[in-house]
């Protein structure tokens, strides 16, 4: 069961965020195009929803192999006063 950081669209004084669309701009920045000439989400980051609410997952790997786009990410984050929290991902029993 491994980990992932997972950023909400909410602030920290339980207002939403806005631009709405940050989640996909940060996600689109980090996927690429494949062959399909359609965009492929990095498995380090991406959109997701947790408890109904969109956020950003970001996977604590990209730490060790992009550390300026964690610091973007995490700057950005904090910067905003975004929620975040960890949250176990796995199998489900």
């Amino acid at each position: 069961m491994s980990e992932k950081l997972v950023i909400e669209s909410i602030r920290e004084d339980g207002k939403k965020f806005r631009p709405s669309d940050w989640i996909e701009r940060i996600s689109a920045n980090m996927g690429t195009f494949g062959p399909d000439h359609r965009l492929h989400y990095a498995e380090s980051v991406k959109p997701g929803v947790v408890n109904g609410e969109k956020c950003l997952i970001v996977d604590p790997s990209l730490e060790a192999d992009n550390p300026a786009a964690f610091q973007y990410i995490m700057n950005f984050a904090h910067t905003n006063a975004l929620r975040s929290h960890l949250e176990g991902e796995g199998p489900a029993a």
